[in-house]
Protein backbone atom coordinates (compact mmCIF):
# COMPACT_ATOMS: atom_id res chain seq x y z
CA UNK A 1 0.00 0.00 0.00
CA UNK A 2 2.64 2.26 0.71
CA UNK A 3 4.44 1.71 -2.99
CA UNK A 4 1.06 2.21 -4.22
CA UNK A 5 1.27 5.76 -2.41
CA UNK A 6 4.84 6.80 -3.31
CA UNK A 7 4.56 5.68 -7.08
CA UNK A 8 1.32 8.03 -6.94
CA UNK A 9 3.22 11.10 -5.29
CA UNK A 10 5.96 10.85 -8.01
CA UNK A 11 3.64 10.74 -10.94
CA UNK A 12 1.51 14.05 -9.07
CA UNK A 13 5.19 15.58 -8.75
CA UNK A 14 6.02 14.86 -12.79
CA UNK A 15 2.61 16.13 -13.92
CA UNK A 16 2.58 19.32 -11.32
CA UNK A 17 6.23 19.97 -12.53
CA UNK A 18 5.86 19.76 -16.03
CA UNK A 19 2.82 21.48 -15.48
CA UNK A 20 5.08 24.22 -13.94
CA UNK A 21 7.61 24.31 -16.28
CA UNK A 22 5.68 24.42 -19.32
CA UNK A 23 7.19 20.47 -20.22
CA UNK A 24 4.25 18.54 -20.26
CA UNK A 25 4.85 17.23 -23.30
CA UNK A 26 8.13 15.69 -22.48
CA UNK A 27 6.54 14.31 -19.32
CA UNK A 28 4.18 12.62 -21.29
CA UNK A 29 6.58 11.34 -23.82
CA UNK A 30 8.74 10.12 -21.21
CA UNK A 31 5.99 8.33 -19.60
CA UNK A 32 5.33 6.50 -22.50
CA UNK A 33 8.48 5.83 -23.69
CA UNK A 34 9.60 4.27 -20.26
CA UNK A 35 6.09 1.89 -20.38
CA UNK A 36 7.00 0.69 -23.84
CA UNK A 37 11.25 -0.10 -22.53
CA UNK A 38 9.68 -1.62 -19.03
CA UNK A 39 6.82 -4.26 -21.34
CA UNK A 40 9.82 -4.91 -24.14
CA UNK A 41 12.70 -5.64 -21.05
CA UNK A 42 9.80 -8.01 -19.34
CA UNK A 43 9.41 -9.57 -22.53
CA UNK A 44 13.27 -10.13 -22.89
CA UNK A 45 13.46 -11.33 -19.35
CA UNK A 46 10.50 -13.58 -19.60
CA UNK A 47 12.79 -15.86 -21.71
CA UNK A 48 15.78 -16.12 -19.79
CA UNK A 49 13.64 -16.54 -16.78
CA UNK A 50 11.94 -19.24 -18.18
CA UNK A 51 15.13 -20.65 -19.38
CA UNK A 52 17.06 -20.71 -15.89
CA UNK A 53 13.67 -22.22 -13.82
CA UNK A 54 13.93 -25.03 -16.32
CA UNK A 55 17.50 -25.06 -15.08
CA UNK A 56 16.03 -25.31 -12.03
CA UNK A 57 13.48 -27.94 -12.31
CA UNK A 58 15.97 -29.96 -14.41
CA UNK A 59 18.58 -29.81 -11.30
CA UNK A 60 15.74 -30.62 -9.10
CA UNK A 61 15.35 -34.05 -11.56
CA UNK A 62 18.28 -34.92 -11.89
CA UNK A 63 18.95 -34.81 -7.53
CA UNK A 64 21.59 -32.10 -8.09
CA UNK A 65 19.35 -29.79 -5.50
CA UNK A 66 19.17 -32.48 -2.99
CA UNK A 67 23.01 -33.03 -3.13
CA UNK A 68 23.12 -29.32 -2.66
CA UNK A 69 20.80 -28.95 0.08
CA UNK A 70 22.52 -31.87 2.10
CA UNK A 71 25.85 -29.76 1.62
CA UNK A 72 24.23 -26.26 3.26
CA UNK A 73 22.39 -28.71 5.70
CA UNK A 74 25.30 -28.74 8.15
CA UNK A 75 25.64 -24.58 7.81
CA UNK A 76 22.11 -23.98 8.03
CA UNK A 77 21.68 -26.16 11.56
CA UNK A 78 24.33 -23.76 13.07
CA UNK A 79 22.88 -20.77 11.72
CA UNK A 80 19.12 -22.47 12.48
CA UNK A 81 19.52 -24.67 14.96
CA UNK A 82 15.57 -24.25 15.72
CA UNK A 83 14.50 -24.20 12.09
CA UNK A 84 16.81 -27.28 10.75
CA UNK A 85 14.71 -29.55 13.72
CA UNK A 86 11.91 -30.04 11.24
CA UNK A 87 12.21 -31.67 7.97
CA UNK A 88 10.55 -29.67 6.39
CA UNK A 89 11.48 -26.45 7.29
CA UNK A 90 15.26 -27.75 6.60
CA UNK A 91 14.22 -28.73 3.11
CA UNK A 92 12.54 -25.32 2.20
CA UNK A 93 15.61 -23.86 3.63
CA UNK A 94 18.34 -25.38 1.60
CA UNK A 95 16.12 -25.35 -1.41
CA UNK A 96 16.32 -21.80 -0.81
CA UNK A 97 19.83 -21.19 -0.28
CA UNK A 98 20.89 -23.35 -2.94
CA UNK A 99 18.11 -21.71 -5.77
CA UNK A 100 19.75 -17.93 -4.23
CA UNK A 101 23.11 -19.76 -4.55
CA UNK A 102 22.62 -20.16 -8.15
CA UNK A 103 20.99 -16.85 -8.48
CA UNK A 104 17.30 -17.56 -9.32
CA UNK A 105 15.62 -15.38 -6.76
CA UNK A 106 12.13 -15.79 -8.47
CA UNK A 107 12.96 -19.77 -7.72
CA UNK A 108 13.91 -19.17 -3.76
CA UNK A 109 11.44 -16.24 -2.66
CA UNK A 110 8.56 -19.90 -2.92
CA UNK A 111 10.67 -22.15 -0.54
CA UNK A 112 11.97 -18.85 1.32
CA UNK A 113 8.33 -17.80 2.19
CA UNK A 114 7.59 -21.58 2.92
CA UNK A 115 10.38 -22.03 5.26
CA UNK A 116 9.36 -18.42 6.68
CA UNK A 117 5.54 -19.68 7.83
CA UNK A 118 7.15 -22.43 9.05
CA UNK A 119 9.16 -20.55 11.25
CA UNK A 120 6.75 -18.21 12.26
CA UNK A 121 4.61 -20.54 13.55
CA UNK A 122 4.71 -20.48 17.71
CA UNK A 123 6.66 -16.85 17.33
CA UNK A 124 3.89 -15.41 18.97
CA UNK A 125 3.05 -12.23 15.98
CA UNK A 126 7.17 -11.47 16.84
CA UNK A 127 9.59 -12.34 14.39
CA UNK A 128 12.03 -14.87 15.80
CA UNK A 129 16.08 -14.42 15.75
CA UNK A 130 16.21 -17.22 13.32
CA UNK A 131 13.35 -15.34 11.19
CA UNK A 132 15.30 -12.53 11.13
CA UNK A 133 18.53 -14.23 10.42
CA UNK A 134 16.16 -16.00 7.38
CA UNK A 135 14.82 -12.44 6.14
CA UNK A 136 18.98 -11.70 6.12
CA UNK A 137 20.13 -14.82 3.99
CA UNK A 138 17.74 -14.22 1.72
CA UNK A 139 18.41 -10.14 1.44
CA UNK A 140 21.81 -10.44 1.28
CA UNK A 141 22.29 -13.86 -0.57
CA UNK A 142 25.84 -14.95 -1.67
CA UNK A 143 25.29 -16.12 -5.49
CA UNK A 144 27.67 -18.25 -7.51
CA UNK A 145 25.80 -17.19 -10.80
CA UNK A 146 23.89 -14.25 -10.86
CA UNK A 147 21.58 -15.19 -13.62
CA UNK A 148 18.68 -12.70 -12.97
CA UNK A 149 21.28 -9.71 -13.44
CA UNK A 150 23.00 -11.55 -15.89
CA UNK A 151 19.59 -11.85 -17.93
CA UNK A 152 19.14 -8.12 -17.35
CA UNK A 153 22.25 -7.29 -18.81
CA UNK A 154 22.47 -9.35 -21.68
CA UNK A 155 18.52 -8.05 -22.53
CA UNK A 156 20.45 -4.72 -22.34
CA UNK A 157 22.94 -5.50 -24.32
CA UNK A 158 26.08 -6.40 -22.50
CA UNK A 159 28.97 -8.16 -24.60
CA UNK A 160 29.97 -10.44 -21.62
CA UNK A 161 26.96 -10.70 -19.27
CA UNK A 162 28.97 -12.70 -16.52
CA UNK A 163 31.58 -10.15 -16.48
CA UNK A 164 30.45 -8.92 -13.63
CA UNK A 165 31.56 -12.45 -11.24
CA UNK A 166 34.17 -11.28 -9.09
CA UNK A 167 32.21 -8.12 -7.91
CA UNK A 168 28.92 -9.21 -7.54
CA UNK A 169 31.27 -12.41 -5.19
CA UNK A 170 32.89 -10.16 -3.36
CA UNK A 171 29.65 -7.70 -2.63
CA UNK A 172 27.77 -10.83 -1.62
CA UNK A 173 30.24 -12.20 0.87
CA UNK A 174 30.69 -9.03 2.49
CA UNK A 175 26.88 -8.17 2.68
CA UNK A 176 26.15 -11.83 4.02
CA UNK A 177 29.28 -12.11 6.66
CA UNK A 178 28.04 -7.74 7.33
CA UNK A 179 24.48 -8.88 7.60
CA UNK A 180 24.82 -12.25 10.09
CA UNK A 181 27.13 -9.89 12.01
CA UNK A 182 24.58 -7.50 12.68
CA UNK A 183 21.73 -9.25 13.31
CA UNK A 184 23.34 -11.56 15.47
CA UNK A 185 24.57 -7.67 17.40
CA UNK A 186 20.83 -6.54 17.31
CA UNK A 187 19.31 -9.80 18.75
CA UNK A 188 21.73 -9.64 21.61
CA UNK A 189 20.82 -5.57 22.24
CA UNK A 190 17.43 -6.72 21.72
CA UNK A 191 17.62 -9.10 24.93
CA UNK A 192 19.32 -6.75 27.71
Amino acid sequence: MAMAWIWTGMVVLSVVFGIANGSIGAVGSAAMEGAAAAVELCLKMAGIMCLWNGVMSIMKASGLMDGLSRLFRPLLSRLLPRACRDPETLAALSGNVSANLLGLGNAATPLGVQAACRMAKGCGGWASDELCTLVVLNTASIQLLPTTVAGVRSALGAQNAFDILPAVWMASILSVITGLLAARLFSRLWRR
